[in-house]
């Protein structure tokens, strides 16, 4: 078993920046890939960004890259996401993700998910 907290998540102003964290606890973090998804109101839950355990492999959905940058710190147990240049429509409850590798989208666990509001 693996217990996700995510934190960081608030309001911010068009352009303005957030740092979302995760912190893991249970099994062992490193076997697993570990990502950020996001859902708004009435859509589904959508990728956003995934690292591998070693960090040398990384995936961005196309409607962050170049904004978000993910990262993680295996001896903390944390994984993190920087979002800069944010949007109206990166609004949404930003969800950390224990993914099985060998996939980049396969969920084995959820957090409880923190929510990103971004005004115009």
């Amino acid at each position: 078993q693996v217990q996700l907290v995510e934190s960081g998540g608030g309001l911010v102003q068009a352009g303005g920046s957030l740092r979302l964290s995760c912190a893991a606890s249970g099994r062992t973090f490193i076997n697993y890939k570990m990502g950020w998804f996001r859902q708004a109101p009435g859509n589904e839950r959508l990728f956003v960004a995934a690292i591998s355990w070693s960090g040398s492999g990384i995936r961005y959905a196309d409607s962050v890259k170049g904004r978000f940058t993910i990262s993680r710190d295996n001896a903390k147990n944390t994984v993190y996401l920087q979002m800069n240049s944010l949007k109206p429509e990166d609004t949404a409850v930003y969800y950390c993700a224990a993914i099985n590798p060998p996939s980049w989208t396969t969920v084995h666990y959820w957090g409880q998910g923190t929510q990103v509001t971004v005004s115009s």
